[in-house]
């Protein structure tokens, strides 16, 4: 369902036509809420330390993670103290819960991208549904934690923002229509509202007069999932029958990563989050898997063929104008009123 409605969103099509009516719906809905929440009939709650927001408009994984990252230790190379919050996509922590998550958390409890940004960052990371609650227990929990990174929850408008960040990809906006017909989870126009827009990779930037930023996603070398120690280079791994498993939003830009490393390999695709069972793995044919980092911290022990696993480290060039992008960040959080409501 999912494969088959990214295809339609390629294009204003028929099927993308004949969900216009829905997509009108959905307009009307998520403008009411935006507004409602910008008028202060609904609440958005301040915390005593800036926050910022780091997620897409479109559905599906644009690289909000990997930007996350790269952002957190780049703050943190700068004096500040990020805690990072998200939802835990893919855990099942009870709804109204918040939970810490520590180096040897399990994945299927709090989720695997959260699980992933704690490992690689070493920062406090607390996730819940509740982002607000998983935020306020976090700088409880750290009190040295002086701003807050929020994995995803652009749409999240009960956690007032200071600085608010797109990530786009290189499918961009497709057919540019909202859900269902389209991708978009707000109207284009959004664009216009944020602090600044990040491309990862080969993408069409819209027009905005917003500050755009070129991210690329780089990663050479892997590494054992039963041993992180022993690593190897993609050249050891070419006369090897491999197969590349990927349980993300976008499993080709992965593939295509690896095919640009000169690897020749089979293709597997699971849903984003997939909960994978030794089952999974031992119906692929193949000396060696290949996998990310987001799928490994679910499988460690799920096969006794090799696992090989490719760390991606984001890279983000200054803007047009020459401005760093943790540089500007930290700006906007001096110069905008501490807690905005979401625009």
């Amino acid at each position: 369902m999912r494969q088959a409605l990214q295809r339609t969103w390629q294009k204003r099509g028929t099927l993308a036509l004949l969900l216009l009516p829905l997509a009108g719906i959905f307009f009307l809905l998520a403008t009411l809420r935006r507004w409602l929440y910008h008028s202060g009939l609904l609440t958005s709650h301040r915390l005593p330390v800036p926050v910022v927001v780091i997620g897409n408009i479109t559905v599906g994984g644009s690289g909000k993670t990997p930007l996350c990252l790269w952002l957190a230790l780049c703050l943190s190379q700068t004096g500040r103290s990020p805690g990072i919050v998200s939802r835990g996509h893919g855990g099942n922590l009870p709804r109204g819960q918040v939970r810490e998550v520590l180096t040897d958390a399990n994945a299927l409890e709090v989720g695997d991208e959260p699980l992933l940004l704690k490992r690689r960052s070493g920062l406090p990371v607390f996730v819940g549904r509740n982002r607000v609650a998983a935020a306020k227990a976090l700088l409880a929990a750290h009190p040295e934690c002086d701003l807050i990174l929020s994995d995803d929850g652009l749409q999240h408008y009960r956690l007032a923002r200071d600085v608010e960040i797109a990530v786009l990809d290189s499918r961009g906006l497709m057919n540019g229509w909202l859900l269902p017909a389209g991708p978009l989870r707000e109207p284009a126009g959004r664009l216009d509202s944020f602090d600044a827009l990040v491309l990862n990779g080969k993408t069409k930037a819209p027009v905005t007069h917003v500050p755009t930023f070129q991210m690329n996603l780089a990663g050479t070398t892997f590494y054992a999932l039963a041993d992180p120690t022993l690593t190897c280079e993609a050249a050891a791994l070419r006369n090897q029958h491999t197969a590349a498993v990927a349980g993300i939003g976008a499993p080709q830009r992965f593939f295509d990563h690896l095919a640009a490393l000169g690897l020749d390999f089979s293709t597997y695709i699971f849903p984003d989050h997939h909960r994978y069972t030794a089952a999974d793995l031992s119906a692929i044919a193949a000396d060696a898997l290949l996998m990310t980092e987001k799928d490994a911290v679910k499988c460690t022990g799920l096969s006794n063929r090799p696992i090989w696993v490719l760390p991606i480290t984001a890279q983000v060039d200054p803007s047009a104008l020459g401005i760093d992008l943790a540089a500007h960040v930290k700006n906007r959080i001096v110069e905008k009123p501490h807690g905005r409501p979401p625009a």
